[in-house]
């Protein structure tokens, strides 16, 4: 076929963001009329990984695996009506209903055996959702436009050169060379170097002869290297975290047992002793149990699109801490004490008045953002008791301020508090602090869009937003299934969890051979083990990552990190590619546009907040922010511009 007879592009990265491209681009050749039909498309996707799921989701990993969201929730297809149909594929919730009634002779036992369980409130293994997304894949391709070739290549793109014509050769690490007229970069999760504490515990392994299992994608973790009976200490508790203890636990032939309604669990004999550490001392709360993905008891009073739209019509281009924080601030006071007296009458004696007067505190006309909390704090002393108040800083660091004796002292009150988090997400709507957490999660969603593109100061993006509330509102929002909080109190009531208490230090032990871990806040002897696990994520860092691709396109000037500046001025490195916006293209080292390079994803977190989780499908009687399906109109717009090229 001669490139001058078709729009040739290449994706490279054929997970969920790859596969929106593809379809974005089937879908708008397939809208084209028959009368003004344009040259023929040939699309090139390349990954190592099968396409469809890419490495993150593939149908073929533990299934102890799960997502951290419900059935409901993941869609690879757009549900918005200005945008040009789908040729095929639905919601993964619609596929889990289909499947249901009509299984595909191409799942397995085990794809139906846990489709025949899952209803749309659960949360589905990465591997059923990687089994969606094949799925998907291959009805798109079935149902191409016949005026589309499309060719898949199970290899790694190692090189983009620009060409004199300017034309695009990509260089596979099979040997071939591909040109194409635009190149899609949907990279996904990269390889990341390691920080230089990492490097320092790695090497002292190598020397020593211990075990360390650097931060990965769970799946790739040779997990029958722990040895059983041994300790192991784990760095992280985040989602990372869950998929290692169900390795170690239920992935060993371990079982939870429910008993009187409290679970219980069976050792099988072959887990080692589970140390887990993390800087808060705790793993992220749990999820809600909700029909939907946000509370529908709960709605934005303050933090709304119509604020928004004032601070636009004003000129402003807001700071998060002083333009946006106070708004959301007052929404989560709001949700969390209307809640409590709804869902406990007798915690409030005077509802009525109590409510009226917190609305106006928090009301913002008169009140500057220096002393509109004190007038809030000031309605609580008069209303609400000590023991019902809300300590919002509290909810993602609740062992703060405590000292242990021992960490068995120490192991009792995590179990408390995972029994507590638990018992409140049962509550769902019926929990003030599950609700205060719902009206973060709704105004994260308009949050997205708030500070997209630079809606935000780059100094308030990097002390506020990623400086502060990233942290604190992944600990509280993003949490896994409450079922995972009760095992794993379940894991430390049996003696295979233990935790090494909040602010941990790390270190390594040259005398007996060992790394080491502390905290500050425990009274007790450090604890010793010959393995250590780092369960985090590789570092979503270009100026860090270990992609031979990227490297190439960095060293070539194609592309650049995206500079910040910090409030004295200081030019900082943020964590994403820069880009030039609409579509996303990235900014050559001398500042120009790379006309016909396209990025899609994860390299996006310096224009874009909090969007590495899936497209979110349109919920009946939900918000439809407009961040709920960002990546798929991404991804619309850049189909676009590669047929009207």
């Amino acid at each position: 076929m001669e490139t001058t007879q078709s729009i040739r592009t290449v994706i490279i990265g054929a997970g969920p963001r790859g596969t929106s491209v593809l379809e974005r681009l089937l879908a708008h050749t397939a809208a084209r009329p028959a009368a003004t039909a344009g040259p023929r498309l040939h699309i090139d996707v390349v990954d190592p990984y099968p396409a469809g799921p890419g490495h993150v989701w593939q149908p073929h990993q533990s299934r102890l695996f799960l997502m951290n969201t419900q059935s409901f929730y993941p869609t690879l297809i757009p549900e918005d009506p200005e945008l040009p149909a789908p040729v095929a594929g639905t919601t993964f919730d619609q596929w889990r209903i289909r499947q249901q009634e009509h299984p595909a002779s191409s799942l397995s036992a085990a794809e139906r055996a846990e489709l025949a369980g899952l209803g749309s409130t659960g949360f589905p293994s990465r591997a059923l959702y990687g089994r969606y997304l094949r799925s998907t894949l291959e009805q798109l391709v079935d149902h191409a436009p016949q005026d589309v070739t499309l060719e898949f290549h199970e290899t790694s793109a190692l090189s983009v050169h620009r060409r004199d014509d300017g034309m695009f050769d990509v260089g596979l690490a099979a040997g071939a060379v591909l040109t194409a007229g635009s190149v899609v970069l949907a990279l996904g999760h990269i390889p990341s170097r390691l920080n230089p504490e990492q490097r320092d515990l790695q090497a002292a392994a190598q020397q020593l002869g211990l075990r360390y299992l650097p931060p990965a994608v769970p799946a790739d973790v040779d997990w029958d290297s722990v040895p059983a009976g041994e300790p192991v200490l784990v760095r992280g508790m985040g989602l990372n975290f869950f998929d290692t203890i169900g390795q170690l636990t239920e992935g060993r032939g371990g079982t939870f047992l429910s008993n009187g309604g409290r679970l219980e669990y069976q050792p099988s004999g072959q887990e080692p002793l589970i140390i887990a550490a993390s800087r808060r001392g705790t793993p992220y709360r749990a999820k809600a149990a909700l029909e939907g993905y946000y509370p529908a008891s709960v709605s934005l009073r303050y933090f709304t699109e119509e604020a928004l739209g004032r601070l636009r019509k004003a000129g402003i281009r807001p700071g998060f801490d002083f333009d946006l924080w106070p708004l959301l601030h007052r929404d989560t006071l709001w949700a969390y004490y209307a809640t409590l007296v709804r869902s406990q009458p007798g915690a409030v004696p005077d509802a009525d008045a109590f409510l009226a007067a917190l609305d106006e505190a928090l009301h913002p006309h008169a009140h500057t953002a220096a002393n509109w909390e004190d007038t809030v704090e000031s309605v609580l002393a008069v209303h609400v008791g000590p023991r019902h108040r809300l300590d919002l800083r509290g909810l993602a660091a609740p062992l703060a301020g405590r000292t242990f004796a021992s960490r068995a002292e120490q192991d009792a009150a995590v179990v408390e508090y995972l029994l507590d988090d638990a018992r409140r997400s049962g509550l769902g709507e019926d929990d003030p602090v599950k609700m205060a957490i719902g009206a973060l999660h709704h105004g994260r969603a308009l949050l997205k869009t708030a500070v997209a593109d630079g809606g935000i100061t780059d100094e308030s993006w990097v002390a506020g937003l990623r400086g502060w509330f990233e942290n604190f509102v992944e600990g509280l929002a993003s949490g896994p299934p409450a079922l995972r909080s009760e095992q794993l109190a379940a894991l430390a009531t049996a003696g295979v969890v233990s935790f090494a208490g909040p602010d941990p230090k790390f270190g390594v032990d040259r005398k007996s051979r060992t790394f080491t871990v502390t905290s500050p806040w425990v009274h007790d002897a450090p604890v010793a083990a010959r393995t250590m696990v780092e369960a985090l994520a590789p570092g979503n860092r270009v100026s860090a990552n270990d992609s031979p691709l990227l490297e190439q396109l960095l060293a070539d000037g194609l592309v650049r990190p995206r500079l910040m500046m910090t409030a004295e001025g200081a030019p900082i490195q943020s964590t994403g590619l820069d880009v030039a916006p609409h579509p996303y293209r990235p900014l050559a080292a001398n500042g120009s546009v790379t006309e016909g390079l396209y990025v899609l994803g994860l390299q996006l977190s310096s224009a874009q907040w909090g969007t590495a989780i899936a497209a979110e499908a349109a919920q009946p009687g939900s918000p439809a922010y407009r961040s709920a399906q960002r990546t798929l109109r991404d991804a619309d717009e850049i189909a676009a511009a590669i047929l009207a090229a």
